[in-house]
């Protein structure tokens, strides 16, 4: 979670920095940071990248990538002829309907360009094409980790013990510290006692 997200996008930006998110859904968007700041963040983006997603979030991106002319035909067919009508009406580019029911590894999107290099096609419908087969020969070719050195529980209680000390040694020391600034010992005196601490032996320790 990052508070002002929309601030902090617009301003990398005017710094050449590219931000990336990450969402399931504009519900998550919304549950986080409120429904108006989402509606920010996801109208100031510039590239949108989206694989199947559902309801609320489908009908946005859908309305997000916006119409475009799309040919249509009628048929009607009669006892004595068939007539055929053609026309062209704006409509959704990816409908809702399409982007709900996009299979694993399909993707919709767009692009943003800028000035100096236009994209005429800046909307995509795409595919990821893996092979396969060649993917699980290079898994099966796989080696393990090896092992460079092994933990074992004794060491790690060794470790413990270490760091308790250390955390037994600092408490003390403070603890001293308070005790003697109470009593109104120069700070010269204050340093002289942290110098002179010593590590505190086992049977000395805090109790944690």
């Amino acid at each position: 979670f990052f508070n002002n997200m929309d601030s902090l996008i617009a301003t990398a930006r005017s710094n050449r920095v590219s931000t990336t998110i990450a969402v399931q859904s504009t519900e998550q968007l919304k549950k986080d940071y409120g429904a108006e700041q989402a509606d920010v963040i996801t109208g100031i983006v510039g590239n949108i990248i989206s694989g199947q997603v559902t309801g609320d979030t489908a009908k946005k991106l859908s309305e997000g990538f916006g119409k475009i002319l799309q040919d249509k035909e009628s048929r009607s067919i009669s006892s004595s002829d068939v007539s055929i009508s053609k026309s062209t009406q704006m409509d959704y580019a990816i409908p809702a309907s399409k982007i709900a029911s996009l299979s694993s590894g399909e993707f919709v999107g767009i692009v943003a360009d800028n000035p100096e290099e236009k994209i005429a096609l800046k909307m995509f419908h795409s595919e990821i094409q893996n092979d396969h087969n060649a993917i699980a020969e290079e898994e099966a070719g796989y080696k393990s980790i090896p092992e460079i050195n092994r933990v074992s529980h004794a060491d790690i209680l060794e470790n413990y013990g270490s760091i308790k000390a250390d955390i037994d040694k600092l408490v003390r020391q403070e603890l001293k510290k308070i005790d003697k600034r109470i009593s109104g010992l120069p700070e010269d005196d204050l340093k002289q006692a942290d110098t002179d601490e010593e590590m505190p032996g086992e049977d000395q320790g805090l109790k944690m």
